[in-house]
């Protein structure tokens, strides 16, 4: 389904009402994993009569604001409500809540039946110079661009990367190629073969000497860099072969069919086109704090010109804690600065068996705090950091990871009429359509959308064919698959188990789990301090109906990938029950669990 603006949901009820507390927890729940899509402002009072006194009583009872009968008789706490533009629409108490939450848990019926978009006025005898432009070079905008050429649009794609404030630029692929997925990866797998290289060597009858442990950073990002630079020439030929303009230049809208473009040596020129399509993608968010251009991002550190050294990662976030991984798993002092939890939104039994694992190997956490100064230190090439309790440390480097921000601030968007969203610069879309017709958006720019790079392709390729083709087809954004490539990788579709009792209610939920010690850790005495781990949830009343799937382990993408495609389709514990697993591997111990949470049981796993 394709994204809608955001629901602010507002509920009201007394403190120790346990029917409140659960629609908040519920709604609260909801709010942080869909961030985007809903914004839960609460109501709370100390005690029922002042509730009810807010509620019911006097010429401002609350209820009688609303124009809906159902809410003018409701009594009782909770009262739920969504806040509109001039109006508010009742939603009801606790019973209510909850199925508002599980309707919007449900695929969406339009995914299904197909789409029906605004009429954009284009017509194939119109005299602008393209069919479609494409704003950004991305892989969901590079994915579009080839599909909507295929069936015969002329079609031009715009990409121009302007410098991180540290000066780092790259090549035609987006943030994916250059300075995230690839690169992430391939040093995670560096730090991979360091810790098998420590770990396991001697248990598998190798004998290495402790300095073949060592690393080189230039090596390694001089090789990751190549790498890229080849994928960027890839690209630009296969858009060549395909019959797409490439364009290095940087655009911003003069009218919905016009766009003023500046080339790399200040030239500046006009594009007209039918349509276009911003895939822009984001771009880290900075520190708020005195010193912050000293810091650098994940636009920098995968083309950093020396070893980073002491780091801090800034952030709980699965960047930061990716980073900090590898970092750690190569060699290098690092910490983690939380303000709050690790990885927000993902499974929290998960995340806390992520930090553990973390911490056992290598990496430091600075636990609720943030900086709140970064200087120079007088002599030194050194960071000093202050921190919000007023500790201190110095490092060689500090990488934020706080998060990301659509990249739309100078696309000129007001002059088509596009009000992005002021927090996060995303665009609002239905069906990947903006409130200009002609012009769409997909992929991290896109409000309400997974920031995955399979996402904003496969959204890019299917909305191409619903604009140049005959087909009706909308993205589905629901369970789709993604990993967190810290030291113990970790695999997750659909709801964590938080959210899944939030949703549904603890009394129909069940957990089946397992902990187990992967084949080719078993003999590396280093390994035995942790196993890894997988989760099913189910929905009792649904005949045990799969609401989430969470694999903690090696090649943790690749085991969830299948499941992701079960998903999809609506899985059954019974479907895992009757499903032979293939031995011995890892993801055979998601078709063989057997403990459930409720029983109490151990869940570890026994023989082969």
């Amino acid at each position: 389904m394709s994204a809608s603006p955001k629901s602010i949901l507002h509920i009201a009820g007394w403190t120790n009402c346990g029917f409140y507390r659960r629609a908040s927890s519920v709604l609260t729940s909801l709010s942080l994993l869909f961030p985007t899509k809903i914004e839960v402002e609460t109501h709370e009072f100390g005690s029922r009569d002042e509730y009810r006194n807010w509620l019911l009583n006097g010429p401002d009872a609350f209820r009688d604001t609303l124009n809906d009968e159902r809410a003018k008789k409701h009594t009782s706490s909770p009262f739920t409500w969504i806040e509109k533009p001039e109006m508010k629409n009742f939603v009801g108490g606790c019973d209510d809540t909850l199925a508002w939450c599980r309707d919007f848990c449900s695929p969406r019926e339009e995914a299904k039946e197909g789409c029906v978009m605004v009429p954009d006025g284009h017509d194939g005898s119109h005299t602008y110079e393209y069919d479609l432009v494409v704003i950004g070079g991305g892989s969901g905008g590079l994915a579009a661009s080839k599909e909507a050429a295929a069936l015969g649009a002329k079609v031009a794609v715009l990409d121009f990367v302007k410098p991180s404030p540290q000066g780092s630029t790259w090549g035609l692929g987006g943030t994916c190629v250059n300075v995230g997925c690839i690169p992430k990866k391939l040093m995670h797998n560096a730090a991979l073969i360091k810790e098998t290289l420590h770990a396991d060597s001697t248990a598998f009858g190798m004998s290495l000497e402790e300095q073949a442990h060592g690393h080189n950073w230039e090596s390694m990002r001089e090789n990751v860099q190549n790498h890229i630079r080849g994928l960027n020439f890839k690209y630009r030929v296969n858009l060549r072969e395909k019959n797409v303009t490439y364009l290095n230049k940087l655009g911003k809208f003069v009218d919905p069919h016009t766009i003023e473009v500046v080339d790399k040596k200040g030239r500046v020129s006009t594009i007209t086109s039918s349509r276009f399509l911003v895939a822009v993608g984001g771009r880290p968010t900075a520190l708020d704090c005195e010193g912050k251009e000293l810091a650098i991002s994940s636009d920098d550190i995968f083309s950093l010109g020396k070893a980073p050294g002491k780091t801090l990662c800034v952030g709980a976030s699965y960047i930061s804690l990716e980073c900090a991984g590898f970092l750690a798993g190569l060699g290098y002092d690092t910490t983690v600065a939380v303000r709050s939890i690790l990885l927000r939104g993902f499974d929290r039994e998960c995340a806390e068996k992520i930090g553990t694992y973390m911490e056992d190997n290598g990496v430091k956490f600075r636990n609720g705090v943030v900086p709140k100064k970064l200087e120079k230190v007088e002599g030194s090439e050194s960071i000093r950091v202050t921190f919000s309790d007023d500790s201190q440390d110095e490092y060689d480097t500090v990488l934020v990871a706080i998060g990301r921000s659509a990249d739309t601030e100078l696309l000129g968007l007001d002059k088509v009429g596009i009000v992005p969203n002021s927090k996060n610069g995303k665009i609002p879309t239905k069906f990947e359509q903006t409130v200009c017709p002609n012009i769409y958006a997909i992929g991290d720019v896109m409000e309400g959308c997974p920031e995955l790079t399979p996402v904003a392709i496969q959204a890019g390729v299917a909305l191409s064919r619903r604009l140049f083709g005959d087909s009706t087809e909308p993205m589905d954004y629901q369970n789709i698959c993604t990993t967190v490539f810290t030291p113990i990788e970790y695999g997750t579709v659909g709801l964590s188990e938080d959210d899944a009792i939030s949703t549904y209610g603890k009394e129909n939920i069940e957990v089946y789990h397992k902990s187990f010690i992967p084949l080719e850790w078993a003999i590396s005495e280093k390994r035995q301090a942790h196993q890894a781990f997988c989760k099913v949830i189910c929905d009792k009343s649904d005949n045990l109906k799969i609401l989430g799937i969470h694999f903690l382990g090696p090649n943790a993408g690749e085991v969830t990938q299948g499941y992701g495609v079960a998903m999809k389709k609506s899985l059954f514990f019974e479907d895992l029950e009757e499903t032979v697993g293939i031995h011995p591997t890892s993801a055979e111990e998601i078709v063989t669990l057997a403990v459930t949470k409720s029983s109490g049981e151990d869940a570890a796993a026994g023989g082969c």
